[in-house]
C-alpha cells in the first residue's frame, strides 16, 4: 500500500472539489511530520492559498477537514500556520504492518524492474602497491552503492578498472630488477602486492637520493623559487627516472623482456588483491585492464585529431583546447606516443558503452580527481559521444588518521590487510573484555569476531557523507552502545534471541494481527519501519550509503527503547504479544536488509 500516493490523491481531490482547480499528484509536497508536532504526514498548503482566497490557516483547515472525511486512512489533522499535519488511523497502521510482514523483500524492488542499467566502477587500484585505507573507503562505497541501486530495481554492473601500466608500474619493475635479487612472494614469504609495493617505495628512496646528489652545492642558500627550479632540473636529469621512462617506452613497443617481467609482477599483485577483496566482502562483475583499453583510447584521440577536434604541438603531443569552456588545454597523448590517464579513460568508457549501453556510468574516485572527470565528460561530448552526459563522478573525501595523511611513495600508508586484521583483533579483545561471546564455541566466536570487526569498519566509514573528508579511529568504531556497527549487530542478535525463545515456547508467528491499540513506542516503531522503502529510494537517488546507515542506527535505537519499555514474551495479552513479536521480527528483517546494502553481516548470536 503506497500511503503517500493515497494521501496525495486525496489532496488532489480536495483541491478540485473545494476550489475547482486541477493539480497534478506530483505537485503535492508531502513530508514526514516533525516529531515535535502530532501527525504522520505534512502538506505545505501555501501553493493553494490563492486558489482558496483565504489565509493559510483557513485553507489548511478546509483541506484537512475534506481529506479527513474522504480518506479512511486519515483519522485526524491539525494546522500549524501554513502546514497541514495529517494523522493516520491505528487501523491503517495495523493493516500496513501486516502488509510489511507479508512482503519478503520489504523495502527493495525486484532487480531489473526499473529497466535502467548502471555501471559502477570502483576500486581501480594501481598494480604497484597494495590496497590501503583510502582504497577501503572506495571499495566499500562502490560496493554499497551497487547494492543500493539493485535494491531500487536497476540492473547493475560492478566494474573494476585495474591501472596495470604506466610510469608508476615501471618504477616498481625497475626497482625489483635492480635491487630485488630475484625475490618472489614465496621466497620472501610476503603477499605479492606487498612485495611489489615495497619496490615502489625502494624506487622512491633511491630517486630522492639521486636527485639530492644532483642539486647544486649552494642549494640551501637559494631562494624558495630558485630551490624549486633547481629541484625540477635535478629530477629531469635523473638517470633512474630516465630508465623508468625508457622501460615504459619499451613496454608500449611490446619489448618481450619488459612484458614478461610486467606479467609476472602483476600476477603477484592480482593474487594479493584477491585475498584483500575476499576479506572485505566485495566483488566485481567485470574487470577491465588499462593495458587492454589504452590503445582504443589512442585510436579515439587520433581520430579526434584527424577531425580537427584536437590539435598537435611541435613535440608531437596531442591536446584539446577547453579554454572556451572555462578550463584549460588538456594533454591527451604525449609527444613520445605514450598514453596518459585520460587516453585510457576515453577508450575504456567507449568500450563499456558499446558492450552494455548503460544509462549511467558511475566512477567512484576520490575528490582529488574532480577536474579529471569534468574534463573526461566534456572531451567525450566534443568527440561526438553524446552518451558522455551519462557519466557521473561519485566523488568522495579522503580518509585521514589521527597521525595525518598517508603517502604511498614513502610507505606511510595504512595497509588494508593490516587494518582488517587489527579490526578483527580489536573486536576479539572488546568482546572478551565484555564477556559477550564466552558461551560459544571457538569456531563460531572467530566468525563473529570477523563480523564485528569488519562491520565496525564498514559502518564507521559508510555512515559518513561520502563527500566529506573523514577521520578514522579504529578504537572508536567498536562500541556496543554508540552509533556503531557493533551496536546495530548486537540489536539484531538480541531480536534473534527473543524470536528463538518464542519458538521454544511454541508461539507461532502469523500475519493475522488483531491488536491495534498501539502505545507510543509501538506506533513509533511501526512508523520508522514504514519509512524503509523511501529511505532505500533516497539512498539510491543520492548514491549515499550514509542514508541507510543512519536509518538503521535510528531504528536499532528505537527498538532498544521499545524493548526496554514494553514487555514482549511476558506480555499477558496474547494479541499484544503476537503483535510485538511480529514487530520485532520485522525490525530484524529491516536491520539485516539494511546492513546487507552496506555489505555488513549480522550474527544471530552475540
Amino acid at each position: 500500500m503506497d500511503i503517500q500516493k493515497i494521501v496525495k490523491e486525496a489532496a488532489v481531490k480536495a483541491v478540485k472539489t473545494l476550489y475547482n482547480v486541477d493539480v497534478e499528484v506530483e505537485s503535492i509536497t508531502l513530508q514526514a511530520t516533525r516529531k515535535e508536532f502530532a501527525g504522520d504526514f505534512t502538506i505545505v498548503v501555501f501553493p493553494y492559498v490563492k486558489m482558496a482566497r483565504k489565509s493559510p490557516e483557513a485553507t489548511a483547515n478546509e483541506l484537512g477537514e475534506f481529506i479527513c472525511n474522504s480518506c479512511p486512512q486519515v483519522s485526524a489533522f491539525n494546522v500549524v500556520k501554513g502546514f497541514l499535519n495529517l494523522q493516520l488511523s491505528a487501523d491503517f497502521w495495523r493493516t500496513y504492518t501486516i502488509d510489511m510482514l507479508a512482503d519478503e523483500n520489504f523495502g527493495c524492488k525486484a532487480a531489473g524492474s526499473s529497466g535502467k542499467t548502471f555501471m559502477v566502477e570502483y576500486s581501480s587500484p594501481n598494480t604497484n602497491k597494495p590496497l590501503h585505507l583510502g582504497h577501503i573507503r572506495n571499495n566499500l562505497y562502490g560496493y554499497s552503492v551497487s547494492q543500493i541501486l539493485k535494491a531500487n530495481g536497476h540492473n547493475v554492473i560492478k566494474a573494476n578498472l585495474v591501472n596495470d601500466r604506466g610510469i608508476h608500474i615501471c618504477k616498481s619493475m625497475l626497482a625489483w630488477k635492480k635491487w630485488g635479487n630475484g625475490a618472489t612472494p614465496q621466497s620472501a614469504n610476503i603477499k605479492g602486492d606487498h612485495l611489489v609495493g615495497d619496490y615502489y617505495v625502494e624506487f622512491d628512496k633511491h630517486f630522492k637520493a639521486e636527485v639530492k646528489s644532483l642539486l647544486p652545492a649552494n642549494y640551501d642558500t637559494l631562494l624558495e623559487e630558485e630551490q624549486k627550479q633547481a629541484k625540477a632540473a635535478a629530477e629531469a636529469q635523473s638517470p633512474l627516472m630516465a630508465e623508468a621512462r625508457e622501460m615504459l617506452r619499451k613496454w608500449e613497443a611490446g619489448d618481450a623482456e619488459v612484458r614478461n617481467l610486467w606479467e609476472t609482477m602483476n600476477g603477484w599483485v592480482y593474487e594479493g588483491f584477491d585475498v584483500t577483496y575476499k576479506a572485505l566482502g566485495v566483488d566485481f562483475d567485470k574487470v577491465y585492464y588499462e593495458s587492454q583499453t589504452y590503445m582504443l583510447g589512442k585510436s579515439i584521440v587520433m581520430k579526434g585529431l584527424q577531425d580537427g577536434v584536437l590539435f598537435q604541438k611541435e613535440d608531437g603531443s596531442i591536446w584539446i583546447d577547453l579554454t572556451a569552456d572555462g578550463l584549460d588545454q588538456k594533454l591527451l597523448l604525449r609527444g613520445d606516443g605514450t598514453s596518459v590517464y585520460m587516453t585510457q579513460d576515453l577508450g575504456t568508457a567507449h568500450q563499456r558503452f558499446e558492450q552494455f549501453k548503460f544509462n549511467e556510468l558511475l566512477y567512484v574516485v576520490g575528490n582529488e580527481q574532480n577536474y579529471h572527470f569534468q574534463v573526461l565528460k566534456l572531451v567525450l561530448k566534443k568527440l561526438g559521444f553524446e552518451w558522455g552526459d551519462s557519466i557521473t563522478h561519485l566523488s568522495y573525501g579522503m580518509v585521514e588518521l589521527p597521525e595525518g595523511k598517508m603517502k604511498s611513495r614513502e610507505g606511510t600508508v595504512v595497509d588494508a590487510d593490516d587494518l582488517i586484521a587489527e579490526m578483527i583483533q580489536t573486536a576479539r579483545e572488546t568482546s572478551e573484555e565484555l564477556g559477550k561471546l564466552q558461551d560459544f564455541d571457538k569456531e563460531y566466536t572467530e566468525q563473529v569476531y570477523r563480523m564485528i570487526g569488519l562491520g565496525a569498519l564498514k559502518y564507521f566509514i559508510l555512515k559518513v557523507d561520502p563527500k566529506k573528508t573523514m577521520l578514522f579511529n579504529p578504537k572508536e568504531s567498536i562500541d556496543f552502545n554508540g552509533n556503531t556497527g557493533s551496536f546495530i549487530q548486537y540489536t539484531y542478535a538480541r531480536i534473534c534471541s527473543v524470536l528463538r525463545k518464542a519458538d521454544e515456547q511454541g508461539i507461532i508467528l502469523n500475519n493475522e494481527l488483531k491488536y491495534s491499540d498501539f502505545n507510543e513506542k509501538e506506533l513509533q516503531l511501526v512508523k520508522d519501519l514504514s519509512a524503509f522503502p523511501e529511505t532505500v529510494a533516497d539512498a539510491g537517488a543520492n548514491f549515499s550509503p550514509a542514508v541507510i546507515a543512519n536509518y538503521i542506527y535510528e531504528l536499532a535505537k528505537e527498538f532498544n527503547q521499545f524493548y526496554h519499555d514494553c514487555s514482549i514474551l511476558k506480555e499477558e495479552n496474547a494479541d499484544a504479544k503476537l503483535f510485538r513479536l511480529n514487530l520485532s521480527k520485522l525490525v530484524a528483517h529491516v536491520i539485516k536488509t539494511g546492513c546487507a546494502l552496506l555489505g555488513i553481516e549480522v550474527p544471530e548470536r552475540m
